[in-house]
């Protein structure tokens, strides 16, 4: 299916629908109950943390990051001092944690960020960082969603680093909904979007874009 440069870069909700309080793509919300269902089966109380996110707040996020005013954090969680980053070792190092606005998976509605709220401690805020994951609360859940998220149609994007954007065991995608999407969001078209935007870097991203495209967007793994 072709899609809009607007519904691709997050810049119109046409091919959205509601589910509580948040939006995912039409063809996505079934599958997603279904695998809330079977969650709800085994012992989860499956939420979402984020779904769609339009590219106004994306930029915000990065723009407030790329000016010092949100943490940017290295490989460990670590916040680096924003002061002693050139701005091409700004770009890199935000773009391990936030996507490029334009360029997020979360523009398409069809990748969710999920926890299981009953495995939350209480009086404890959801971090979303991969040791709560792999050994903290929500690693039952995550034992799980290993096991099952193909059946429901979804998969993990970042189920491993792989030298672009950091683990990320919260994010699922849906596999239908998203298959041909990165050959629609060319390098061409992300540059003219950027190119027209006010992202903080914009200088510096552009002649880079190339290999921002090969490194952290279309480097993922396979459905």
């Amino acid at each position: 299916m072709h899609w809009s440069v607007a519904s691709l870069t997050g810049q119109t909700q046409e091919h959205l629908v509601s589910h509580g309080d948040f939006l995912l793509h039409a063809d996505v919300k079934a599958d997603f109950i279904r695998l809330q269902t079977a969650a709800q089966a085994a012992g989860f109380e499956l939420a979402i943390a984020s779904s769609f996110r339009d590219f106004a707040r994306q930029q915000m996020i990065w723009n407030n990051k790329f000016m010092g005013l949100r943490p940017i954090l290295d490989d460990t969680g670590t916040s680096l001092d924003p002061s002693r980053l050139s701005d091409d070792e700004k770009v890199r190092a935000i773009l391990r944690w936030s996507a490029l606005p334009g360029a997020s998976r979360h523009h398409w509605g069809t990748d969710i960020d999920v926890y299981a709220t009953n495995l939350l401690p209480q009086s404890v805020s959801l971090q979303l960082e991969p040791w709560e994951y792999l050994s903290g609360h929500q690693a039952p859940l995550f034992a799980w969603l290993e096991d099952n998220l193909e059946q429901y149609g979804f998969y993990l994007p970042y189920r491993e680093d792989k030298g672009g954007v950091a683990f990320e065991p919260w994010h699922i995608s849906h596999k239908a909904t998203t298959q041909g999407l990165l050959e629609q969001l060319t390098p061409e078209t992300l540059s003219a979007v950027i190119a027209s935007s006010d992202i903080q870097g914009r200088e510096t991203i552009l002649p880079m874009l190339n290999w921002i495209y090969s490194q952290y967007i279309s480097n993922v793994c396979e459905a």
